[in-house]
């Protein structure tokens, strides 16, 4: 399996919808996207990219497996 590499917040969004997630909407300090009835906190936009051990904390609230996530790359 290839390693997770850092992603931009643009295509992390993307992808987030490519599994399901809706948003992001924001009504506190982060955005957040919603898969039926579970929310996910996903962190602001900046200028640099998500790191991977960010990443992997979010898939993992997701429950989204690290293989699904790499064949979702386009």
């Amino acid at each position: 399996m290839p390693r997770l590499l850092p992603v931009s917040w643009n295509k992390f969004i993307k992808r987030l919808r490519q599994f399901g997630f809706e948003g992001p909407c924001q009504e506190g300090k982060h955005p957040y996207m919603i898969k039926n009835n579970f929310v996910l906190t996903v962190p602001n936009p900046h200028d640099g990219d998500i790191s991977v051990a960010l990443l992997i904390r979010i898939l993992r609230q997701a429950e989204i497996d690290r293989e699904a996530w790499q064949k979702r790359k386009k």
